[in-house]
């Protein structure tokens, strides 16, 4: 597998092609799943061939905005089956790197250990500091775009509702992120009482 040529190529395409209004789904929000999919994965043990592919369906997720909004996960698998084998990926490989882009449509459901790793690294956010910068990204993307459009208050029953909700699957995630999580709840609930 030729790895650094298939995300140099996603890079260039989504830095170059992708509309200025997806200020949650851009390039930034792609190396940061990349890089929490390095993360999770060595705390699950995961190294080499493995973690190259799960590298790659991290960086070729939502390459599917290029395309279309909803059902983007699907046309993030087009671009990836059609592109990969050009850098040796075999269909094998582009067959379990499909399966684990599809388990990131929300609502999530990941069977394998690296669906699981691509899961929480793509809901990492929810459990850091940065978190309210980066949901408020989602919002002011959704608005924008006409997705859903929501007032604060309403962004804020809706982050209640899906943090509460949300689950992170791997052992790592849950050591890094579940006290930050939760923290993030209970600001959200708080800024909800004061709105």
């Amino acid at each position: 597998m030729e790895y650094h040529k298939a995300k140099d190529y996603i890079i260039a395409r989504l830095v170059k092609e992708l509309k200025p209004e997806l200020t949650y789904h851009n390039i930034d929000h792609t190396i940061d799943v990349m890089r929490s999919v390095c993360r999770i994965a060595e705390g699950e043990g995961y190294h080499s061939n493995e973690l190259v592919l799960m590298q790659t369906a991290a960086l070729y997720h939502d390459s599917g905005m290029l395309v279309s909004y909803k059902g983007h996960e699907r046309e993030s698998v087009k671009i990836a089956t059609e592109v990969l084998p050009g850098w040796e990926y075999t269909a094998s490989d582009i067959e379990r790197i499909s399966k684990m882009i599809l388990t990131t449509e929300m609502p999530q459901s990941a069977s394998t250990p690296q669906e699981q790793i691509l899961c929480d690294a793509d809901l990492d956010y929810l459990g850091r500091e940065d978190f309210f910068w980066i949901a408020q990204s989602l919002r002011l993307e959704w608005n924008t775009l006409n997705i859903r459009k929501t007032t604060l208050r309403e962004w804020y029953e809706f982050q209640i509702e899906f943090m509460e909700g949300h689950t992170y699957f791997t052992e790592t995630a849950r050591k890094l992120r579940n006290a930050g999580k939760e923290n993030n709840l209970q600001q959200i609930k708080e800024l909800l009482s004061k709105s």
